[in-house]
């Protein structure tokens, strides 16, 4: 098969341990011949470090899948040329210009695909990647005079709800401010862009017992990334990408190509990321710091699974026994040994996390059965308490919004548990609806409330709560 080049917006570990593995997994057991272009998307990155290392470097896979650990190691050798457009702008314009050039990924975190309003077209380069990457494409419609045989499919990998078509739209917005040409914004429309889902976690480079990861290696290796074993990937679009893009031949790694995604998604947030969400208030103020600490904890772990299986997976409209396997497959990758994953950490922006993961499972699940979930409203109320740092005196810093840092804090002047509850459930900025207006979780929310701050110990408390709802 004739050599396909990939420009790849990011060196960051998620990319090199995802869409690199990927890759190379493709070129050693599949007909595909992946060569892979770094760019570097912001003015300080890796891209020296990786040139240092002629594009090399060795990935660990550690965790446990299926019951079985897993440690295994790969050198990932797929990467080609590395660029730094703040310093090679004429060379990243040249990426532009090759024929065998198919497909472009990117990570450039959530914060990556945005309108930047002061960049400009004269900048080399600009300084979004949507800008970066629409002087790209205009380079390569220059050079191949707007032929419709070298479109490119555009594959982000930014964790934002549909971020293919998000990046097109400022692509477009682009063209329109930098006044481009009208036959340059059909041509962009011909381009095929991706909404996707990936999941992977990945510590990156492993802190602790380097010696051990640097044992044995052919060179000395400061870009060894680590990652969980679990992969998954799915992008939105016709079958057709697989026959440019095999993964469909990967027994080793899940990637599905599919018509619509959202359900998905909606697996993904509800699922991992609510679960993650759903402890951290709870966890934090029982004592657990890391997420694979809940899963040995007897309270957290069976708080946990009973929230997944009988509040969380109810609330979802899909194949049951698929959510049940994937709820599994989440417990096992929190119990991971080798990843040590903080909860302070994850406690960041926690209540714009909440509204967008827990809340539509709690929602849903008192629409479909009337009822108001215990565990994911007691989960609420522990939430409500961690940001009343004045009240609970728990030692862990809020980390969020100064606006909703502010608001808990003069909710939290009230006297009564009421009080606090009502005024934070009415709170439409926060949750984009009146929650005070649904009654019964009004309800359980004061009682789940009222007795952690009632007790000295969450366990206790969840147990004097349960009492209170029989």
């Amino acid at each position: 098969m004739v050599s396909t080049d990939i420009l790849q917006f990011g060196e960051g570990n998620f990319l090199r341990a995802f869409v690199d593995y990927c890759i190379q997994n493709l070129n050693e057991k599949t007909s595909f011949s992946g060569k892979v272009n770094v760019i570097q998307p912001l003015p300080s990155g890796k891209i020296e470090q990786l040139k240092k290392q002629k594009g090399k470097y060795h990935l660990y896979q550690e965790g446990v899948m299926a019951g079985k650990v897993i440690q295994e190691k790969l050198q990932i050798n797929c990467i080609d040329q590395m660029v730094n457009p703040y310093q090679e702008f004429d060379n990243y314009l040249k990426l532009a210009e090759n024929e065998n050039l198919n497909f472009v990924f990117s990570n450039t975190t959530e914060a990556g695909i945005a309108l930047e309003p002061s960049d400009i077209f004269e900048a080399r380069p600009p300084k979004s990647f949507p800008g970066k990457l629409t002087r790209l494409l205009y380079h390569r419609f220059q050079k191949f005079d707007g032929d419709p045989l070298k479109v490119l499919h555009i594959i982000p990998c930014e964790l934002i709800n549909n971020n293919g078509n998000k990046l097109r739209e400022i692509i477009l917005e682009l063209c329109d401010t930098w006044e481009l040409r009208e036959d340059f914004k059909s041509w962009i429309q011909k381009n095929y862009f991706y909404n996707t889902i990936v999941d992977r976690i990945v510590p990156g480079f492993p802190k602790k017992d380097l010696e051990f990861y640097k044992k044995d290696l052919p060179f000395d290796d400061q870009l060894i990334v680590t990652c969980e074993p679990f992969f998954f990937w799915v992008i939105e679009g016709s079958k057709d990408l697989l026959k440019i893009f095999p993964v469909d031949q990967l027994d080793n790694i899940t990637v599905k190509v599919l018509p619509d995604i959202g359900i998905y998604r909606t697996r993904k947030v509800r699922i991992l990321n609510g679960s993650h969400t759903t402890i951290v208030p709870v966890g934090l103020l029982h004592g657990t710091l890391t997420v694979s600490e809940t899963l040995k904890d007897d309270f957290i772990k069976n708080f946990l699974s009973h929230t997944l299986f009988e509040e969380i997976i109810p609330s979802i409209e899909f194949d049951k026994k698929e959510l049940e396997d994937y709820a599994r497959s989440v417990l096992e990758r929190f119990s991971n040994p080798f990843i040590i994953h903080q909860m302070e950490s994850i406690s960041l922006n926690s209540i714009s996390k909440f509204k967008v993961r827990v809340l539509p499972s709690l929602l849903s699940y008192y629409y479909k059965t009337g009822k108001v979930p215990e565990n994911l409203t007691f989960a609420f109320a522990a939430l409500i308490y961690f940001y009343g740092k004045e009240v609970s005196k728990h030692p862990y810093p809020i980390k969020d919004d100064p606006q909703n840092i502010s608001l808990f804090k003069e909710i939290w002047k009230e006297n009564k548990i009421e009080k606090v509850v009502e005024k934070t459930l009415a709170n439409s900025i926060l949750w984009d609806q009146n929650l005070a207006e649904i009654d019964p979780l009004k309800d359980v929310l004061n009682q789940a409330l009222n007795a952690i701050a009632s007790n000295n110990k969450i366990c206790e408390a969840y147990s004097v709560y349960l009492r209170l709802l029989s």
